[in-house]
């Protein structure tokens, strides 16, 4: 492995955590992360979410929705996402709150909203390494189906930066190749640490 890489969405629950769990399989060095204020899950409707704070565990969110409804989370697949990012890993992380996690080399987000939070957040931190960090936005519906192809993309998209040199050197050749490949549109920028 030579990168390191963040996946982030805005809650760290379905789209990051998809992409995390497919690159941790693939032994990519990769963690997860949400920029949102709070974690929020469907609830019986759009106006009753289920809100945590970062940091609360996936299994006790498991416990709480399960006792809730048991039928209704079971149906929309919200316990067996639970269940898939409990086997990654413990809770959901902020990523404005990750400095302590040390430095990565790629960030891809999922939604433009989250990559201008990842962007302006590294702008707003000491840059005393001067390391350059790659944040890539490659847009994805935040729903289970959608999750699965992007985490499949972002998966083959880190794979081929992992097998280059130095991908400062061959990026725009990467994105252009994926994007003719797939018909996905990459938004991407160069930061600093």
């Amino acid at each position: 492995m030579r990168f390191r890489y963040a996946m982030v969405c805005s809650s760290n629950q379905n789209r990051s955590m998809e992409a995390h769990a497919l690159l941790k399989r693939q032994g990519l060095d990769v963690a997860s992360y949400g920029t949102g204020s709070h974690v929020k899950l469907p609830g019986p409707s759009v106006r009753e979410p289920n809100v945590y704070d970062f940091g609360t565990p996936y299994k006790q969110m498991f416990d709480e929705l399960r006792r809730k409804d048991p039928e209704l989370y079971k149906r929309n697949g919200i316990l067996q996402m639970l269940k898939r990012n409990l086997s990654v890993k413990l809770a959901p992380q902020r990523w404005q709150d990750n400095a302590g996690d040390g430095v990565f080399d790629v960030v891809m987000t999922f939604e433009e909203k989250v990559f201008d939070s990842v962007l302006e957040d590294l702008n707003n931190r000491e840059q005393p390494l001067m390391k350059t960090i790659l944040v890539m936005n490659l847009e994805v519906k935040d729903n289970h189906e959608e999750a699965a192809i992007g985490g499949r993309l972002a998966l083959e998209l880190c794979q081929e930066i992992e097998g280059n040199e130095a991908w400062e050197d061959t990026i725009d050749d990467i994105v252009a190749g994926f994007e003719k490949q797939h018909r996905r549109k990459l938004v991407y920028s160069i930061s600093f640490y």
